[in-house]
């Protein structure tokens, strides 16, 4: 009998140290991704950062010519047969709505990107070749320069593999980037999503940024040449 009680004491007490230790090591887990962005949150003039619902850090600054800048993270664990990913996602928006259409491309798509704007594009286009499957969609009003200079910043952008999705639209443009791969064994064994990173490299946000207000250029030649039809 007493055996039997010093089991159950026994089992109870690591029970509620297993308990302590899964919260405990969650709470680290939240407050590291919360410092994930803190070094590229220095580059950036007057910078607002708050937080998503799962912690994970939301930057918002404006360029130097008034344009807002967002940049965030957000973990992808939709499908099961890969690791969770965490991605960058960079958005410029632009002062004004922009004379041009949105075109879009997304790199090897599986139709579970619940985050792509290329999805919601009604017009499929022939996708530049490159050393990875691509789908380019866009909204039906571009011209044939607009998609060709489209897919030519798209060959570029695409030819890293970081790329995951590249969009140009009237209030501005985005771009998505591999920030992190989920850890194997905390993922297999628990189920958990942990990414080994302490913090997201100033290279890559910089490249992001720059990706970004390339695109924002890309179809600038066209939008003057409409603009002069236009006038006359």
């Amino acid at each position: 009998m007493i055996t039997t009680i010093a089991l159950a004491a026994f089992v109870a007490a690591a029970c509620a140290w297993m308990g302590k230790r899964a919260i405990s090591d969650h709470r680290a887990i939240l407050a590291k991704r919360r410092e994930l962005l803190d070094d590229a949150a220095k580059l950036l003039p007057n910078v607002q950062i708050s937080f998503a619902p799962d912690h994970l850090p939301i930057l918002v600054s404006r360029l130097e010519d008034g344009r807002q800048i967002r940049v965030e993270l957000f973990a992808d664990t939709m499908v099961t047969r890969r690791l969770p990913q965490l991605w960058l996602r960079v958005t410029l928006s632009e002062l004004r709505e922009c004379n041009r259409p949105a075109i879009g491309a997304l790199a090897r798509p599986t139709g579970a990107e619940y985050y792509s704007l290329v999805h919601d594009m009604p017009e499929w286009m022939a996708p530049p070749e490159t050393g990875t499957s691509l789908l380019m969609r866009g909204d039906g009003r571009a011209t044939a320069w607009q998609v060709e200079r489209a897919a030519t910043m798209f060959r570029s952008l695409f030819s890293d593999p970081g790329v995951k999705e590249a969009v140009i639209s009237p209030r501005g443009t985005r771009v998505i980037r591999q920030a992190a791969q989920g850890d194997r064994a905390a993922h297999l064994f628990l189920r958990q999503i942990r990414f080994a990173v302490a913090t997201i490299s100033v290279e890559l946000v910089n490249n992001a940024i720059a990706e970004a207000k390339s695109l924002s250029e890309a179809l600038a030649a066209g939008q003057a040449i409409t603009s002069v039809y236009e006038a006359a």
